[in-house]
């Protein structure tokens, strides 16, 4: 909606939501699966809480301002769909020759991958934030309620597995790695 000026945008905050916080240009939201905060203030888009429903508002907007109310509406749908239905993705172990060993160390939360194109040193990937990493078989599966950090841990342990050097050259000799084959939301139990 454009009103003088500025373009105005509702977010209505679903069922399941015990609480909202919105400061000017950050927010959090808890849930009974806990809690997550975003702070927007690079993006200069104002939020305020009314009632139950957040309202974006951008001031003398320019195309790339309207690009990004609907990135900072899209990040807090993220946010409810997280809290609410958390995320879960699945990686696939694949290997030809050499068996990929993959264990997590939930202490130093570490993903430790040994044996990769039959190497002798181990490699690590950082879990981010608050992500819960589990093998089964041959399947990773990460699962939160972040969906950044989520991705971002998958994509920390895909890197990792990455083809560099003389393998790069020939892809489809060298085909082993950790791949994700599956998002989502987590499944209902």
């Amino acid at each position: 909606m454009v009103v003088l000026g500025r373009i105005v945008t509702e977010i209505q905050i679903p069922e399941g939501i015990t609480s909202v916080k919105v400061d000017r240009f950050s927010i959090t939201v808890k849930a009974k699966s806990g809690e997550l905060t975003r702070d927007f203030a690079h993006t200069k888009i104002e939020m305020t809480k009314v009632d139950d429903k957040i309202i974006l508002t951008a001031y003398y907007p320019r195309k790339k301002d309207k690009a990004l109310l609907n990135t900072v509406r899209s990040h807090i749908n993220n946010m409810f769909d997280g809290l609410l239905k958390g995320y879960e993705y699945k990686m696939k172990i694949v290997f030809s020759h050499f068996p990929i060993r993959v264990s997590v160390d939930k202490k130093t939360k570490l993903v430790k991958i040994e044996n990769l194109y039959g190497g002798r040193k181990p490699r690590f990937a950082n879990i981010l934030g608050k992500v819960n990493v589990k093998v089964d078989g041959e399947d990773v599966i990460v699962s939160g309620i972040d969906k950044e950090d989520v991705g971002q841990t998958c994509a920390n342990i895909q890197e990792l597995t990455r083809q560099r050097g003389k393998r790069r050259q020939s892809p489809k000799t060298f085909m082993d790695g950790i791949f994700v084959f599956q998002r989502g939301f987590k499944p209902e139990h």
